[in-house]
């Protein structure tokens, strides 16, 4: 019986020891230089999701945006991001929802053509990730926002031989404090907003 107690918490110490070395690993830029870096947009996606009535989670994209960013890998919490999406590229699934959904009464892309986010702070999170936070700006509204993000990879590319940069990021922000807080909660006030994308270096 002791012996089978000891192989138990030798097992578990393990495990937990396993996952305790898993939150702390940083993100390794040692194969990737300093600078700057923008989007690949063949490999590019911007999402965002919301309830719809309790019944479903309808996911919307955007086409047409721009990633820049200034990277420094030995410190990269002092690196900086500015984002820029053209706000009448959105994908909703029809051409009726998306005609009325860049309309004056949601996103009014005749007067707010552009949604921006533009880094103020990064900081290193226990998982090895990093939550970015800055301003983004929707239909003329500016407010504080943060993304966790995950580094999938950073390395020269296997095709290009150039370096580059993988990433996933995340965040929720409610739409009300933009001026899109119609006919909440029945469609939820709380958006989701995910990115997957791939930088290569500028040089």
């Amino acid at each position: 019986m002791n012996t089978t107690r000891k192989l138990i918490k030798s097992t578990l110490s393990g495990i937990a020891l396993c996952c305790a070395a898993g939150t702390v690993s940083a993100a390794d830029f040692s194969g990737v230089p300093s600078g700057a870096y923008v989007l690949d947009d063949s490999h590019a996606y911007i999402n965002f999701q919301y309830n719809h009535l309790g019944l479903s989670n309808p996911s919307l994209s955007f086409d047409d945006f721009t990633v820049e960013l200034n990277l420094n890998t030995e410190d990269p919490t002092q690196s900086t991001v500015n984002v820029s999406v053209d706000v009448a590229s959105v994908v909703a699934g029809s051409a009726v929802w998306e005609d009325h959904i860049t309309g004056s009464k949601w996103f009014d892309v005749a007067s707010n053509p552009e949604i921006t986010f533009t880094s103020t702070a990064v900081e290193e999170n226990a998982d090895g990730g990093y939550r970015v936070s800055g301003d983004l700006t929707v239909k003329g509204e500016t407010q504080p926002f943060a993304l966790d993000v995950t580094i999938n990879g950073a390395k020269n590319h296997p095709m290009s031989g150039k370096p580059v940069v993988g990433l996933d990021a995340s965040g929720e922000l409610l739409r009300s404090a933009f001026g899109l807080g119609n006919n909440a909660p029945f469609i939820s006030d709380e958006v989701q907003v995910s990115l997957s994308i791939e930088m290569k270096a500028v040089n």
